[in-house]
C-alpha cells in the first residue's frame, strides 16, 4: 500500500501491479506464519478445553505432553518449510520486486511527479508540472528551479516537455519546448539574463529519483540473498578484517613515533643531508600513519557489514524456530484460558507477538550498531519465550490452572467481538 497511490490508475498494466503486490507479499509470509501458529494453537487447545475434551483425555490417561506432541512435531515441519522459504523464495521475491520497480521507473519516470506540486526529489532542482500524462510522460506548463550553480539561480519555464532517463540510467533528461530561462546572479543583484528557446534539454542526476536504483538488476542486498550465500560474504569480509588487523598490529609493533625519530636525528647531526633524510622519513611515517587510520575506518565499516549480514542470517532461522516456541506457549495457554474463539486467541497472540517483535527489532538495531551480538539479538526472544513456554507446559501438565483473559477482547475491533459472540452462541 506504500506506493499504491503512485501506481494505480497511471497507465500501468493490471498484471504488472498484481506481480508487484505478489512479490512484496513474501516478507509478510515470514511474519504471518509464526503468528498463525500461535493463534491456531490457542484456538485448538482452547476449544478442546472449553468443550472439556482436555479433561476427558487426561481422565483417560493421556498426558499433556502427549497431547502437545503432534502439534509440536507439526511446528517443526512448518519451521523447516519456512527456513526453505526464507532461503530460496523470499530472497528471489525481493530481488524480483526490486527489478520490477526499476523497470517501472525506467518506463514511467513521471510516477513521482504530482500535477501542481513541486517535486524536490532530484538534488538541486525543483520541478513543477501543472499537467502530466502518465502514459506518454508528457508534461505541460513546466516551471523548474535550478540550484545546481551556487553563483546563480536559473528559473526555466516551458509550455510543454517530456521527461525520461538517459541510456545509462544515470541522468534524468527533461526535454522542453517553447520556453524561457531567467538567470540571476547571487552575488550581483543588478545582473539579470533572459533567454527564449524553442528546444532546451536539462540533464539532472537520477540517483535520488524515486524508484531509481544504483545497481540495476545485478547486485543483491542482504535481504535478497539466502543464508548460505550471505555466509560466503561474511567469510570474505572476515578475511579482509584479519588483513586490516594484521596491518594495524604490524604498524604498532614497529613503534613508529615521529617525535622520537625527530629528536634522535636532531641530536645526532644537523647536516643538510641528514635533515633531508629526516624529512623523507617523517613524510613516509606520516603517510603510513594516514594509511593506518584509513585502514581503521575501513575496519569499522567492514565490521558493520559483517554484523548486517549476520543479523539477516540468524533472522532466517530464528523466525522459523518461533513457530516451535509459540506452540509451547499457545498449547498450555489455550488449555488454561478454556476459550477457543478467535477473539481470545487474537488478543493473547497480539501480546506475545508484540513482545517477540520488540525483542527482534531492538536486537537487530543494537546488533547492526555493534552494541549487541547478532546471535543474541536475533535469538534472545526465542530463548526467553521458549523458557516461558516450557514452564507453562510443565505447569499445565502438573496441575489444572485456569486463566481469565476476557479483558483482552476490548483490544479487538467491535466487528471481531461480534464474530466471537456469534460463534460462542452457535
Amino acid at each position: 500500500m506504500k506506493f499504491a497511490d503512485r501506481l494505480v490508475g497511471k497507465g500501468l498494466d493490471f498484471f504488472v501491479i498484481v506481480k508487484l503486490i505478489s512479490y512484496n507479499l513474501a516478507w509478510m509470509v515470514v511474519l504471518v506464519v509464526p503468528m498463525a501458529v500461535l493463534v491456531a494453537s490457542l484456538m485448538a487447545f482452547g476449544g478442546m478445553s472449553q468443550r472439556n475434551e482436555i479433561a476427558v483425555m487426561k481422565a483417560s490417561g493421556i498426558s499433556t505432553y502427549r497431547m502437545i506432541l503432534p502439534t509440536f512435531l507439526a511446528s517443526i515441519v512448518i519451521a523447516y518449510l519456512l527456513v526453505q522459504f526464507n532461503n530460496h523464495v523470499y530472497p528471489n521475491a525481493n530481488h524480483a520486486a526490486k527489478n520490477l520497480m526499476i523497470d517501472i521507473s525506467n518506463k514511467k519516470p513521471t510516477l513521482s511527479l504530482v500535477p501542481g506540486v513541486f517535486s524536490t526529489e532530484v538534488d538541486n532542482y525543483a520541478i513543477l508540472a501543472r499537467k502530466i500524462d502518465q502514459k506518454t510522460n508528457l508534461l505541460e506548463d513546466i516551471t523548474l528551479y535550478d540550484y545546481s550553480d551556487r553563483k546563480s539561480l536559473n528559473i526555466v519555464t516551458a509550455k510543454k516537455g517530456k521527461i525520461y532517463f538517459a541510456s545509462d540510467q544515470e541522468k534524468l533528461i527533461l526535454d522542453m519546448q517553447n520556453g524561457e530561462i531567467h538567470s540571476t546572479d547571487n552575488f550581483d543583484e543588478n545582473l539579470y539574463r533572459k533567454i527564449v528557446f524553442e528546444n532546451h534539454k536539462i540533464a539532472m542526476p537520477a540517483s535520488q529519483f524515486t524508484f531509481k536504483q544504483s545497481n540495476v538488476g545485478t547486485s543483491r542486498s542482504e535481504r535478497e540473498l539466502g543464508a548460505p550465500k550471505m555466509q560466503l560474504i561474511v567469510d570474505s569480509l572476515s578475511g579482509v578484517k584479519k588483513r586490516y588487523i594484521k596491518i594495524h598490529d604490524d604498524f604498532l609493533a614497529g613503534n613508529f613515533n615521529i617525535d622520537t625519530v625527530r629528536s634522535r636525528l636532531t641530536s645526532e647531526t644537523t647536516s643538510s643531508g641528514s635533515r633531508r633524510m629526516f624529512l623523507q622519513i617523517e613524510n613516509k611515517m606520516r603517510n603510513d600513519k594516514n594509511n593506518i587510520l584509513s585502514g581503521i575506518r575501513r575496519l569499522v565499516r567492514n565490521q558493520a557489514e559483517i554484523n548486517k549480514y549476520k543479523v539477516e542470517i540468524h533472522k532466517k532461522y530464528s523466525l522459523p524456530v518461533a513457530c516451535i516456541v509459540f506452540i509451547l506457549i499457545g498449547a498450555p495457554l489455550g488449555t488454561m484460558t478454556r476459550k477457543g474463539g478467535f477473539g481470545m486467541a487474537a488478543g493473547i497472540s497480539l501480546i506475545f507477538f508484540t513482545i517477540y517483535w520488540a525483542f527482534l527489532i531492538s536486537g537487530e538495531k543494537l546488533a547492526d550498531r555493534g552494541l549487541f551480538s547478532p546471535f543474541w539479538g536475533m535469538w534472545s526472544a526465542n530463548f526467553i519465550l521458549g523458557a516461558l513456554g516450557v514452564y507453562l507446559t510443565y505447569k499445565t501438565a502438573r496441575e489444572r490452572v485456569t486463566l481469565n483473559f476476557d479483558f483482552l477482547k476490548k483490544l479487538l475491533p467491535k466487528n471481531f467481538r461480534n464474530i466471537q459472540r456469534n460463534n460462542e452462541n452457535y
